[in-house]
């Protein structure tokens, strides 16, 4: 049986299992696959003006706090203090690198959409459904849904495990990429606190010594540079903090944060919390703080029914 699903009702008629909308038909398969792609459908990318501006803002907030951190704080004192500055640079520039190469990882990542318009009487008859098995399709997609998975309005697709869409990604967070998100929010907070730890350093270090000899800039600029790192770092401290807590967490109990919100009954299979964690990071090693490297892929059969 195919059942209709729209986000904003659960209560529509059964339907046939080949009673599909003929709006499925309109879409060929390279339409499918092109959609919120770039670079000749090798990556993806949402087209999002709102989205696009956000993880602009991201890349430029980073680099502000780089430029400070390196020119405002530590390279002025190398000559005096070599082993603090560069000890200090080397940890602020593994992890800023982190925190974008995870940022990238977030944005370019399929976070696990669903292919679109593949609600067909061709595509049902492969998959071989149980006789009397219902399945869902979103009608606005016109895709059969798995289960766990909802539709974004705007990435205009179902996304499986999807746990919100983060503008400061220009993405939605989902099956494939939570890894990166997570790791992504772990090093922001990381090199927040860091330079909150430096700045406030620097603050007594320019009190107990001459304001002209604790940094190349005039007393008033390098004042209103650190103070503006200053709420910068506060800021995103607690809001990446805040939202490294509340991913953890899902992830612990194997529950989305729509499925959170939503309070939806458990209608799978909970993992248990090792298996939950495994599913996101993989198997531990040191590669889990690594945004490079991707949990084992899903099986042959899940790949077959819903990868694009």
């Amino acid at each position: 049986m195919l059942r209709d699903f729209n986000e904003s009702s659960e209560d529509d008629d059964m339907e046939s299992q080949y009673e599909i909308d003929s709006e499925c038909y309109t879409l060929t398969h390279t339409d499918r696959d092109m959609h919120n792609r770039c670079c000749g459908g090798k990556a993806w990318c949402i087209k999002d003006i709102c989205g696009i501006i956000c993880a602009v803002l991201t890349w430029l907030l980073i680099l502000y706090a780089e430029f400070v951190v390196m020119m405002v704080m530590l390279v002025p004192g190398l000559s005096t203090y070599p082993i603090y500055g560069y000890v200090n640079m080397f940890i602020f520039q593994t992890l800023a690198f982190l925190a974008f190469a995870s940022h990238l990882r977030t944005m370019f990542t399929d976070p696990g959409a669903v292919p679109k318009g593949n609600a067909t009487k061709e595509m049902i008859r492969q998959m071989s459904f149980r006789e009397g098995q219902v399945i869902f399709k979103c009608t606005k997609c016109c895709s059969i849904k798995p289960e766990r998975a909802h539709h974004c309005s705007v990435c205009q697709r179902c996304i499986r495990k999807m746990d919100h869409h983060c503008p400061w990604v220009n993405n939605c967070v989902g099956e494939n990429n939570q890894k990166y998100f997570v790791l992504f929010t772990f090093y922001i907070a990381a090199i927040s606190i860091h330079s909150l730890t430096l700045s406030v350093y620097q603050f007594v270090t320019c009190i107990r010594h001459e304001w002209r000899d604790c940094s190349t800039y005039s007393p008033p600029a390098t004042v209103v540079l650190i103070l503006f790192l200053v709420a910068e770092g506060l800021l995103f401290a607690v809001f990446t903090a805040v939202m490294l807590g509340t991913q953890l967490q899902a992830i612990w109990n194997d529950e989305t944060g729509i499925e959170q919100l939503k309070k939806e009954q458990a209608r799978w299979v909970r993992k248990s919390r090792w298996k939950s964690i495994q599913s996101v990071f993989g198997r531990f090693s040191i590669l889990w703080l690594s945004p490079f490297t991707q949990p084992s892929p899903k099986t042959k059969v899940e790949s077959y029914l819903y990868s694009v």
